[in-house]
């Protein structure tokens, strides 16, 4: 079974961005499914956001970016940033997020 991670930086600021809420679903034809949540380290990092590994299929990072918005006092256009990716595998996926004022970009890290 596969794992999933996230590490989210902050390029407008130059640094990890510590204190931002994820949560993880998996997503079917009728339904999203909340499997876990986290919040950022202070290298802006989760390592574990369920307890077990992931089947293959669609799944869902959340990010909450207004929260982390307000605590590192700064306006940022995109509110929240969703990702959606498919587990095809038994491999880890690493799902990054650089964060900045007005733009984000996320890839499959490893």
């Amino acid at each position: 079974m596969s794992t999933v991670t996230t590490h989210v930086l902050d390029t407008g600021l130059g640094r990890p961005a510590r204190g931002v809420p994820v949560s993880l679903s998996r997503i079917t034809a009728d339904q999203a499914v909340a499997l876990g949540t986290g919040t950022t380290d202070d290298d802006g990092r989760i390592t574990k956001l369920t307890p077990d590994g992931l089947e293959p299929g669609t799944y869902q990072l959340w990010f909450d970016v207004a929260t982390y918005a307000a605590t590192s006092g700064q306006d940022i256009f995109f509110p929240e940033v969703t990702v959606t990716f498919t587990i095809t595998d038994e491999r880890h996926y690493h799902v990054p997020l650089l964060l900045s004022p007005f733009a984000f970009s996320t890839y499959r890290g490893s």
